[in-house]
């Protein structure tokens, strides 16, 4: 027995763009978030169960991510990010989101964190444009 959603073609446009709390929640499973670190990069790997006869059958070896709030100090807000614990422990190892994310060339970074990046930088501009004043 299938189950299908009827969506009016009024929505497609309103879905797409609308966060996923706003989604009806039929649509809401259907955008899935990737298993990937937002500041590391890891992701899932592949592999094989092997059993004691020697059968293998494919496995994924997923990653340990975490959903975790890290403050930022020029931002002023807690910024939410699915991190692994691997990934945790080198941005407090560098002093902090701010620190770490300043601190690291662009190219070693994901998208995600680049977005954040510049954020920061922006919010830091503007609290020097506003000190002299």
């Amino acid at each position: 027995m299938r189950v299908v959603c009827v969506i009016p073609a009024s929505w497609a446009l309103v879905l797409v763009r609308a966060p996923l709390s706003w989604r009806p929640k039929k649509l809401r499973k259907l955008q899935k978030m990737s298993r990937r670190c937002q500041v590391t990069g890891k992701g899932v790997l592949t592999g094989n169960n092997v059993s004691h006869a020697n059968n293998k059958s494919r496995r994924r070896y997923l990653p340990n991510l975490q959903e975790t709030s890290l403050l930022s100090d020029i931002l002023g807000t807690p910024v939410r990010m699915r991190l692994t614990t691997n990934g945790i422990r080198t941005v407090e190892h560098n002093g902090g989101l701010d620190a770490f994310l300043l601190g690291t060339p662009n190219r070693k970074l994901p998208e995600e964190a680049l977005v954040l990046k510049r954020r920061i930088l922006r919010a830091q501009e503007k609290k020097a444009a506003a000190q002299p004043a």
